[in-house]
């Protein structure tokens, strides 16, 4: 290999480094102390309590790890969102498993936290995946109900979800392991099958003290909602158990005696590792956003055997389209090409800009996928729709929308890999949080953004100039260079893969060699799920 790809791997890989220290601080949740005082109570932590649930040597992938990093700081912040979401086995059966973390404020809601258990339910919906709950928390964080109560997204929701999926026929499990309260009372006893933890388990809708104040009543805890009380008297738990431990057993035997579910029948064969090394992408992807590579290097270290079939491979090509396989699935790669490449009329056309012919390639490539069944994955490095005159009386709104129609659109499952940059409109057309992946990955250099960072702060230094201007000051060279300082520091910030990865934009940083492994479970859990309509794009201009 060259300097250039040693220097570019060097750099990528520290990155990849600062990604995986700041993962394992917030593991910790809320630190060593707030662990040992739960282990103190005869408690699993959290992540001991996933650990121990899923298969051994089997993979898994967790959910918005980063959920909340940097945010809630007045209040003491809030790591992982204050609950653990991993996708896994459990006794063989691909799953969903939310867990709260009680050494995050007794494992309080936030505002993400909420969210965060959204996104999970909204995964086991749209993949017909069995759910199991963890629970052990003090319910919403009261110093933010507001920002978590009464809306659509905020914390009812996530039973309307339980009523939903119950009546979709999707399994849910629940073991109340510490605190369950108010309205939270509910989720487990929405769920299918629920169990309590005794001594350590407790469900009521008004715990011993609101008691007191409401109706003058003297009870403890324990006697007003533990185990005892829920499954001989009450009879809303199903199962005691004896610690976690015993929950978790329980749990272990309702899966490996559930039956098997219809599949939607994607395509797969023998898998076989790629033929270039998925390391190489280290050096392959250049440390400036604002560089040139070739987007085919990077499908070669992902695929099967290193191998795709390209579509319409002479036109349109700022965007790749091919058929290939990962993990032996059959998949549909649309991926920005990031360097310069010539069009049909031997004009040069930029890297990573989508163009009318781009857009009219995938948007008949997607069709052919629906049509083929075949799951779409997109890898995203893309700067926007081409912009200027010729652009615009060549139509490219017009061959835009009908992209992010497709898109849209689109019924077999999508997964999204951002894998540089990520603005504009190109994050809608190239399957952006809003089009519904059903994952949602970045790797840890993305930057995500309205436009890139040095325009964006340019943009906005104008407007915060021509303000102090029109208050009659003057602006000399110093001062417009500090304007534009503060700018490009608060924006680059912004569009940092942890900004986003906090706010669930997207569900993970991952590592680039752990790319397969995303993509193959993600398409192995939507593979439960049978596609029932078919692919119509609707009204579009043409």
């Amino acid at each position: 290999m060259d300097l250039a790809f040693n220097t570019r791997e060097d750099k990528n890989k520290l990155r990849l480094s600062d990604i995986n220290s700041l993962y394992n601080e917030i593991k910790k949740g809320g630190g060593e102390k707030g662990l040992q005082k739960l282990r103190d109570q005869g408690k699993m932590t959290a992540r001991e309590r996933i650990e121990y649930l899923l298969d051994k040597n089997r993979d898994s992938i967790e959910i918005g790890a980063f959920a909340g990093y940097g945010m809630y700081e007045e209040h003491g912040g809030c790591p992982s969102g204050g609950v653990v979401v991993v996708m896994g086995y459990v006794s063989g059966k691909q799953c969903i498993v939310v867990a709260n973390d009680a050494s995050v404020k007794a494992g309080a809601w936030f505002p993400i936290t909420g969210k965060k258990n959204l996104r999970a339910q909204e995964i086991a919906m749209e993949n017909r995946l069995p759910i199991i709950y963890l629970v052990d928390s003090a319910g919403v964080y009261l110093p933010m109900q507001d920002e978590i109560f009464p809306d659509k997204e905020h914390f009812g929701r996530i039973f309307r979800n339980n009523a939903r999926m119950s009546s979709m026929g999707i399994i849910q499990i629940s073991a109340v392991m510490g605190s369950c309260v108010a309205g939270g009372a509910y989720l487990p006893i929405m769920s299918d099958e629920a169990m309590i933890v005794d001594g350590t388990g407790s469900i009521f809708l008004a715990g011993s003290y609101l008691v007191k104040a409401a109706i003058g009543e003297n009870i403890d805890n324990e006697t007003l909602g533990g185990a005892t009380t829920h499954c001989e008297i009450s009879g809303v738990t199903d199962y005691k158990a004896k610690d976690d431990k015993d929950a978790l057993d329980r749990i272990k035997n309702i899966m490996k005696m559930t039956g098997s579910f219809e599949e939607a029948g994607f395509n797969r064969t023998e898998s076989f590792p790629p033929r270039e090394n998925p390391a190489d992408i280290f050096g392959h992807m250049p440390v400036s956003r604002a560089e040139q590579y070739d987007t085919f290097d990077i499908i070669k270290c992902l695929t099967d055997h290193s191998e795709y079939e390209e579509y319409k491979p002479d036109y349109g090509k700022t965007i790749i389209c091919a058929t290939a396989r990962i993990d032996g699935w059959a998949v549909g790669i649309i991926a920005n090409q990031r360097k310069m490449v010539k069009n049909g009329k031997g004009e040069m056309q930029f890297g990573g800009v989508i163009y009318s012919d781009s857009a009219d390639k995938a948007t008949r490539f997607i069709a052919n996928c629906n049509q083929r069944k075949i799951p779409l994955v997109f890898l995203q490095d893309v700067t926007g729709f081409m912009v200027g005159s010729k652009s615009e009386h060549g139509g490219i709104i017009k061959d835009g929308a009908k992209m992010v129609n497709a898109v849209a659109n689109s019924v077999v499952p999508k997964f999204t890999v951002i894998t540089g940059n990520s603005y504009g409109a190109g994050n809608y057309a190239m399957c952006g949080k809003a089009y519904d992946p059903r994952l949602i990955v970045a790797w840890p250099w993305a930057d995500l953004a309205v436009m890139g960072g040095a325009q964006a702060a340019k943009v906005l230094a104008q407007i915060q100039e021509s303000t102090l201007k029109k208050q009659g000051k003057e602006i000399t060279e110093e001062e417009h260079q500090e304007i534009l300082d503060t700018i490009s520091k608060r924006y680059q910030n912004q569009t940092d893969a942890t900004y986003a990865a906090a706010r669930l934009w997207t569900d993970a940083i991952i590592n680039p060699e752990d790319t397969r492994k995303w993509i193959s479970m993600g398409i192995e859990a939507a593979n439960h799920a049978p596609i029932r309509e078919p692919f119509n794009m609707g009204v579009i201009q043409v």
